[in-house]
C-alpha cells in the first residue's frame, strides 16, 4: 500500500471472518510480506485491532513474529486496520501435518522436538511478560525455512492471570473464550469458568498439548469430537488417553499426557517442559554421551 511502498502481488485470503491477509510485494526491497487486514465495524472493533498491534509491540522473539508496520485506513463508515508481517513461504504446522497426513505419514520425533521447542520459548517469552496467549494451535504456528516455529495471531493475548470474583465475571470470561480460544483447543477451565478461581497462563499449556497430540497423531485430539457435532465441552472433562503408536519415546508421551492434565494446577509450566525437552534432543553428532 502507498504509506509502506507494498503492492499487492496476489487475492486476499479470508481469515477468521473479518479479517483477510494479502500477499504483498515491497517496492522498494522487493521482498514479501503479509498484509493483514482487520475489519472493523464500531470502536470496539477498532480497540481489539489495536490491541493485537500493541501485544505484537511487546516482543522483539525468534520464535513471535514480528510486525513491521500497521496503520489505520478509512472505509467509508468503516475502517480497517492494516498489519505489516514478514511472509513465511513454508506456510503453517497445520499445513506441514496436513501435508504428511495425507501420505500416511507423520513427523518423527526428532522433528517434532525442535519445533516444540521453538513454541515453548515463544510461549516463555509471552508468560515472562505476564500475558497469555489463549489461542495456540496448529494454524497459528508458521514454520521459517529452517524449520523453526513462529508464534502469530495476537489478538487473543490478554493478562495471564485473571482472578474471576463471582458468577456475573465467570460467565463475561466463559463468554469471552467462547469467542477468541478456538473450542477444539481450549482448556477445561475455560467452557466452565467457576464463580470463584484463577485463570492463568496454563490454559496455554493444554493447547500446546494439543498441538503437541496434532504433530504426533495428524489431528487434535479434539478436531474429530468437533467435526462430529459432540461436545468437546464433556469430552475435555475426561482424562486423555494417548493411543499406543510404536513411533514416540516414552518420554515424548509421558510430557503429553503431563500438558493435558484437566486441572490447571497438575499442569506443567512452560519452564518445565523446556527443561524436559533439552533432555529429549538428540546429542550433538560426533559427542559421546552417557545416560545416567
Amino acid at each position: 500500500h502507498p504509506g509502506s511502498g507494498c503492492c499487492p502481488a496476489h487475492a486476499s485470503l479470508p481469515l477468521r471472518g473479518f479479517s483477510y491477509v494479502d500477499l504483498v510485494e515491497g517496492l522498494r526491497d522487493g521482498r514479501f510480506y503479509a498484509l493483514k487486514r482487520i475489519l472493523c465495524h464500531d470502536k470496539e472493533d477498532r480497540q481489539e485491532a489495536l490491541h493485537e498491534v500493541e501485544m505484537h509491540g511487546l516482543f522483539a522473539h525468534p520464535n513471535i513474529l514480528r510486525l513491521e508496520a500497521h496503520c489505520m485506513v478509512e472505509k467509508g463508515t468503516k475502517h480497517e486496520a492494516w498489519l505489516l508481517l514478514p511472509f513465511l513461504r513454508r506456510g503453517t504446522l497445520w499445513s506441514e501435518v496436513e501435508a504428511l497426513r495425507d501420505k500416511g505419514t507423520f513427523l518423527p520425533e526428532e522433528r517434532i522436538v525442535p519445533i516444540l521447542l521453538g513454541i515453548c520459548r515463544g510461549l516463555q517469552a509471552i508468560h515472562a511478560k505476564g500475558y497469555a496467549h489463549r489461542d495456540l494451535k496448529p494454524t497459528n504456528v508458521l514454520l521459517d525455512d529452517e524449520e523453526q516455529p513462529v508464534l502469530m495471531d495476537l489478538g487473543s493475548m490478554n493478562r495471564a492471570r485473571i482472578e474471576v470474583k463471582g458468577s456475573r465475571e465467570a460467565m463475561a470470561l466463559q463468554d469471552w473464550a467462547a469467542q477468541r480460544c478456538t473450542i477444539s483447543y481450549r482448556a477445561p477451565e475455560l467452557f466452565t469458568v467457576e464463580s470463584h478461581c484463577v485463570i492463568d497462563e496454563r490454559t496455554d499449556i493444554w493447547s500446546l498439548g494439543c498441538v503437541l497430540y496434532c504433530m504426533m497423531f495428524g489431528e487434535g485430539p479434539y478436531d474429530l469430537i468437533f467435526q462430529k457435532g459432540d461436545s468437546v465441552a464433556l469430552a475435555v472433562q475426561n482424562q486423555l488417553r494417548v493411543p499406543a503408536s510404536g513411533r514416540y519415546s516414552a518420554a515424548l508421551e509421558c510430557l503429553l499426557s503431563s500438558m493435558m492434565a484437566v486441572n490447571p494446577q497438575d499442569r506443567p509450566h512452560v519452564s518445565h517442559i523446556l527443561d524436559q525437552l533439552e533432555g529429549l534432543q538428540p546429542a550433538p553428532s560426533g559427542q559421546d554421551t552417557t545416560r545416567i
